[in-house]
Parts: C-alpha cells; sequence; structure tokens
C-alpha cells in the first residue's frame, strides 16, 4: 500500500513538473479552390487568410537573405503540367525593419496565390507549401502544410 502511494506521488510530481511550452495557434487559415480556364488548362489557388496583427512574407521578401518566402512543391503527375511559377496577389508592404539590412515586403489580411496549369485528365494533385508566418513581435516557426486539389 505505501509503495503504491510513493508511485502516486511520484507520477503526480512528474506531471506537475513538466515544461509548460508556450504555445501560439499558427493565425493562418487556407482554403483551395480549382478555376477551369478552358478545357485543359486551370488555376489551382491557395486562398489565405492572416488574422490581424500578422503577416506573411511575400514570394520576394526583400532584406537580407533570412526571410522564409512562401514555397509551393507539387508531388509529379504525368497529367499535370506547370505554366510558370506561382504568383501572390495581395497588397504588399515594402518597408524597414529592425534586426533585418534592406526593406523587406510583406502582405496582411488575404492574399491568394494562383498556380497556372495544364492538365490532360482527371487527376489528383498534391503537394506541401511551406511558410512562415510573423508579427511586429515575433516570427513562428516556418510551417509546412498539405494540399490537394481535384481535376474532375
Amino acid at each position: 500500500m505505501r509503495s503504491l502511494k510513493f508511485l502516486s506521488l511520484l507520477l503526480l510530481t512528474l506531471w506537475a513538473a513538466k515544461p509548460v511550452s508556450a504555445q501560439t495557434e499558427d493565425p493562418t487559415s487556407w482554403k483551395y479552390e480549382v478555376k477551369k480556364k478552358s478545357a485543359t488548362e486551370y488555376q489551382l489557388i491557395f486562398h489565405l487568410s492572416v488574422k490581424d496583427g500578422w503577416h506573411i512574407w511575400s514570394m520576394k521578401p526583400g532584406g537580407d537573405g533570412s526571410l522564409i518566402a512562401p514555397s509551393f512543391t507539387f508531388k509529379p503527375n504525368s497529367k499535370v503540367k506547370l505554366k510558370g511559377a506561382a504568383t501572390e496577389k495581395g497588397k504588399p508592404v515594402t518597408t524597414t525593419m529592425d534586426g533585418i539590412d534592406g526593406k523587406v515586403t510583406y502582405l496582411s489580411g488575404t492574399v491568394d496565390y494562383v498556380q497556372n496549369i495544364t492538365v490532360s485528365g482527371n487527376t489528383k494533385i498534391t503537394g506541401t507549401h511551406t511558410y512562415q508566418i510573423c508579427s511586429d513581435r515575433m516570427c513562428l516557426a516556418p510551417k509546412d502544410k498539405d494540399f490537394s486539389f481535384e481535376i474532375k
């Protein structure tokens, strides 16, 4: 009986002493859309909404090379041909920031990333996009998020 009390007390102490991590939720919301342009041409649209007080670096962020720009990686698919690189649509802000050499460019609020493609039949397009979200006080660790689009 005494060892059971000791074990219970030990477990309770270890649980109470565990480090508390202050996690910040990802202040982004992503939605994905396929827009048909012709019989074989489509746009893959990544709709991003960023909470107030946060921003995402531009795809051409400037600065000293330390900023992590959004990127999109598509898994190989024989039915899909990418037409150029993804583009961003939003309201960029270019400014200087303490601790970063040179001018930087970021976007807040809503941003759309558009990838034009040519498709040779029904298929599923998958991949990963990487991005970093920052506020005026801090940047969150870069995040990888999987995506999937259906072409029918």
